[in-house]
């Protein structure tokens, strides 16, 4: 009496099958918010998150070296406005160069962390 004819839904693969779960603590503010925007959206909450997942973009927190040129920079800005206040006290002509050299050094590296932070976005997308 064994039957070969195959009832129901066919078996889903193994890529498709959801066997991951995440647990997460909300607090009532942030729970709500998210039961509003799965509403709004018209989708369930499970959904909802999903999309957000596949949605997100992640930006890449700032490397080591960056965060040293950027305190690099501020000692320059620094020295910049002291630089400002000499040649408020004693006449813009005796500081000139100075200011340009720190001027320049400053774009430089202004120029180098733009560069390095739009090649370490596209590295990620």
């Amino acid at each position: 009496m064994e039957s070969n004819k195959k009832c129901g839904r066919r078996p889903k693969e193994l890529h498709q099958k959801r066997r991951y779960q995440i647990n997460i603590k909300l607090m009532t503010d942030e729970f709500y918010d998210l039961k509003s925007k799965a509403n709004n959206a018209a989708l369930p909450v499970n959904d909802y998150i999903r999309g957000c997942i596949k949605q997100s973009i992640v930006i890449q927190r700032l490397t080591p070296e960056i965060n040293e040129l950027i305190r690099k920079l501020c000692g320059m800005a620094n020295n910049l406005n002291q630089i400002a206040k000499r040649a408020n006290q004693a006449g813009y002509n005796n500081i000139r160069n100075e200011y340009l050299f720190m001027a320049e050094q400053i774009d430089e590296l202004l120029n180098f962390i733009k560069y390095d932070c739009e090649n370490s976005n596209r590295k990620q997308l």
